[in-house]
């Protein structure tokens, strides 16, 4: 099969000849892998995809490749500090292990912390040429043999709370729905221009949704997500099928959001992405909704992966095929792009028994 081909079988809820991989890293992570592999053109790196050839994911036997147009672009900008198009300052925050620094990238400017200034802020425009140049060359170079993923991620909640700050967003749903509402509506427009200009131009799937979950519980309550989220949602993924009926839509949390699963399939969701395993238990996904979801991840990047074996990273692989991966509907990767504390050894190990293990596995389905 082709990559391409093996991702749609498994999304019909067939078998495929394996199952199917997605995997993006961190830059420094990339950095390292390049190395590894002996690659030496150097390439700017993007973990969304966006502004990259996909050299190190094609090397690797991934099965799917992102292009992204939304506001998780602004991760991971050069320079100690900086401010995005959005108005929202960053800055990058150093971080220390076995392999090297490592840098990441945390808010510390909010354009909207002053509810005044909603009155005069204006928000990018999605309708710029330009943002897509990079999604038009990754569909004309690679859509005959690759599964590829336009992804509108940080949809609403993330980029609202971003522009807002956190707590007082938190604090808005309550004592200011209104003002909430408008704040909401500036990112949820904008990805939605976004998701449809992707869907035009052909993207196999539309990856949407926000990180809504914390580790044991979610981070609003269900209530919340249904009243301020849930429409928004059901919009946004109505509008993009109507564009295209064969589309397929992921949503992605981390963390544990049982609660609200059943309504997101109730709207239309395709794929839930990406089974954090310490959040929420794959089997029991794959028992309760696996008849109309696909699932995408599920591969512990809290543990397994940086502090696990190669033997228990072979295990987990052959635990997911078993469980999410029975009947098909599983795209197996890890549930965050990849760290700089992961060793290679555990990492090389994940992607050899995804790619070398004949599907279904023996014993499994």
């Amino acid at each position: 099969m082709t990559h391409r081909e093996r991702v749609a079988t498994a999304l019909r809820h067939q078998i495929p000849d394996r199952c199917p991989m997605q995997v993006s890293f961190t830059p420094e992570f990339a950095e390292r892998l390049r190395t590894h592999l002996q690659l030496d053109r150097p390439q700017d790196h993007n973990p969304l995809g966006a502004g990259n050839t996909f050299e190190l994911e094609r090397a690797i036997g991934a099965d799917m490749l992102l292009t992204s147009v939304c506001w998780a672009n602004s991760y991971y900008q050069p320079g100690p500090s900086y401010t995005d198009e959005w108005g929202i300052g960053w800055s990058s925050m150093p971080y220390s292990t076995p392999f090297g620094t490592g840098h990441y990238t945390e808010i510390t400017g909010h354009p909207l912390a002053d509810a005044r200034a909603l009155d005069s802020y204006t928000p990018p425009d999605p309708t710029r040429a330009e943002l897509y140049s990079e999604s038009e060359r990754t569909l004309a170079a690679f859509q005959h043999e690759y599964w590829i993923a336009g992804a509108v991620v940080t949809t609403i909640f993330e980029t609202a709370w971003a522009l807002r700050g956190y707590e007082r967003l938190l604090l808005d749903f309550v004592d200011d729905p209104p003002l909430a509402e408008a704040i909401l509506e500036i990112p949820y427009r904008y990805h939605l221009a976004a998701a449809e200009r992707l869907t035009r131009l052909g993207v196999d799937m539309i990856w949407l949704g926000d990180d809504v979950g914390a580790q044991n519980s979610m981070l609003i309550s269900p209530a919340c997500w249904r009243r301020f989220f849930k429409p928004r949602m059901a919009h946004f993924i109505a509008t993009l099928k109507a564009i295209n009926p064969q589309l397929k839509i992921a949503y992605h949390s981390d963390g544990c959001i049982y609660p609200i699963i059943g309504d997101l399939v109730e709207i239309g969701l395709d794929i839930l992405n990406p089974i954090q395993p310490a959040s929420m238990d794959p089997a029991r996904l794959k028992r309760e909704h696996g008849d109309r979801l696909c699932f995408w991840g599920s591969i512990d990047e809290q543990k397994t992966l940086p502090f696990g074996t190669p033997e228990s990273m072979r295990d987990e692989v052959l635990l997911r095929l078993d469980t999410l991966g029975r009947q098909g509907g599983l795209i197996l990767g890890p549930t965050h792009h990849v760290q700089l504390d992961t060793p290679m050894e555990n990492f090389l190990a994940m992607i050899d028994t995804i790619t070398q293990t004949p599907y279904p596995p023996p014993g499994i389905c």
